[in-house]
């Protein structure tokens, strides 16, 4: 659904959305035609799935597309905080839905730490293939934890937003976005909260979703940790 938003004359105003929703319905349709395909093909137990994104939402992204216009009460972003581009949990925490009838149960549903990093070392340890490791040293086999089997997922993430800003995300819930000068929103058209800020922000994601309280001031040693981290990790 990405620039230009130009839907196929078949679906152009019939969403009743825009542009914008005019795509999102050939998208829906696309993937319709790909999963009837496997199931004309008897490849549907046999074949895995992967619907997912690249970033959180943004609504006005210097397109003409209506999708401000056409909102109404809906709120992509869902209970999160920010959207593209930002350090908060709705610029990077993203849908995926994984189907495969022959080895994941229906119906299921995880929240452990998986990033889209992963899908490489764990799609080669699923085939048993090898892969350069030194041009993808983040990517952590974490096969089990895609497919359902396993009760541990990563246990920590770094992730990064516009300009290079990085924040650290553990599997205990605690994410730590350091502190950095810059705006605290885009720009006027996008008008998304970047996460930048003077001081030091922890949050306990489990608790609190949608990062509204900073509780860096009652974690010092978590904090503290955290931050070392992550300048190992900048090293």
């Amino acid at each position: 659904i990405h620039v230009p938003r130009v839907a196929h004359e078949r679906f152009q105003g019939k969403s009743g959305f825009g542009p914008r929703g005019d795509v999102l319905l050939e998208l829906d349709a696309s993937v319709g035609r790909i999963l009837s395909t496997l199931e004309e093909l008897k490849l549907t137990k046999r074949t895995l799935v992967i619907f997912t994104s690249d970033n959180g939402p943004v609504l006005d992204d210097g397109y003409v597309d209506q999708a401000v216009e056409k909102l109404g009460s809906h709120r992509p972003w869902g209970a999160y905080r920010g959207g593209k581009y930002s350090s908060f949990e709705a610029g990077t925490r993203v849908p995926m839905a994984v189907r495969w009838p022959g080895g994941i149960k229906p119906g299921t549903s995880s929240d452990l730490l998986f990033s889209q990093v992963d899908l490489l070392a764990s799609f080669a340890a699923m085939a048993g293939q090898s892969f350069d490791k030194a041009s993808a040293r983040d990517s952590e086999n974490h096969w089990l934890t895609l497919t359902g089997a396993s009760k541990t997922g990563r246990s920590s993430l770094t992730i990064e937003a516009l300009g290079g800003h990085i924040s650290l995300l553990r599997a205990d819930g605690f994410k730590y976005i350091p502190p950095r000068k810059g705006p605290a929103i885009t720009n006027q058209w996008t008008n998304i909260e970047t996460g930048n800020a003077p001081e030091d922000q922890l949050y306990q994601l489990k608790n609190d979703p949608g990062e509204k309280t900073n509780v860096a001031g009652k974690h010092a040693a978590v904090v503290r940790e955290m931050k070392e981290t992550l300048q190992s990790v900048r090293k």
